[in-house]
């Protein structure tokens, strides 16, 4: 089977990311999002040596509810949920914090099987969320959907901006479409090691998830409107953007039913 790399940031380097000198800052080969581009958007923090450190995205779906990945919540860590952020190294009073009252993982995840699937958690927050135009609920799609090959969607993320990397100060967005299931299980692709129960996207050797972007949203505009379609997964061990390894999400719409059982 072919080695996976989750993408929670279980360290952090002291120092932060900078703009490389062509301002090609990316989640890998991306871009600084606008300000607040993506309000549903958090940061998920633990706290460590006396201060919080950023390991995983994730996406408020609720006022007091945050999707995402089981990987980044099976370890026994302090969490808090940072919303309204961009400069996850700034205060810049745009932020909402919270601590995270309860973790569900989905029944099914298996943290020695990631290719098995299910690497989907809800964490309930401590309280519910302001919404404003920093803070936004994200939109889930409908159970089921299944997006078209090239279908364009759009990763964000704190996570490193290279392979090894350092965590990005700011929050970045890469253009990365849709791999179909076909082409993404195929032998020169993913083959087994993807299931139909999730989706890749990218894929061109150049733009990525990487470690920290974990539990992050994999943005895609349906009728006018940007819903949540993917959970940041895995990627290849042998690197983040490495072509022909797309970055590997946990397909949304096929845990509508499992996401409102929990909620409701």
């Amino acid at each position: 089977m072919l080695q996976l790399l989750l993408l929670a940031a279980l360290t952090l380097c002291g120092s932060h990311a900078e703009p490389g000198s062509d301002g090609m800052q990316r989640v890998v080969g991306g871009t600084e999002a606008k300000t607040h581009a993506w309000p549903s958007q958090i940061s998920l923090q633990y706290y460590s040596g006396g201060g919080w450190h950023h390991t995983c995205g994730g996406s408020l779906i609720q006022r007091n509810w945050v999707l995402t990945a089981a990987h980044c919540v099976d370890s026994n860590r302090n969490f808090r949920v940072v919303a309204g952020d961009h400069n996850i190294y700034k205060s810049e009073g745009t932020e909402q914090t919270f601590a995270v009252s309860s973790i569900h993982i989905h029944p099914r995840w298996n943290s020695n099987n990631v290719a098995a699937g299910y690497d989907i958690a809800l964490l309930r927050l401590s309280g519910s969320a302001t919404l404003n135009s920093y803070v936004q609920l994200a939109v889930l799609p409908s159970q089921g959907t299944v997006l078209a090959n090239n279908y364009a969607c759009y990763i964000s993320g704190w996570g490193m901006t290279s392979t090894n990397g350092q965590l990005s100060s700011v929050l970045l967005q890469a253009y990365l479409p849709v791999v179909s299931y076909s082409t993404c299980s195929s032998y020169s692709y993913w083959g087994s090691t993807v299931k139909d129960t999730m989706i890749c996207a990218g894929g061109d050797g150049v733009r990525s998830g990487c470690q920290g972007d974990s539990g992050g949203p994999l943005h895609c505009a349906v009728n006018g409107v940007y819903q949540v379609h993917g959970v940041t997964s895995f990627v290849s061990s042998l690197g983040c953007n490495v072509r022909n390894k797309p970055t590997v999400f946990t397909r949304v719409s096929a845990y509508i039913s499992w996401i409102s059982s929990v909620i409701s």
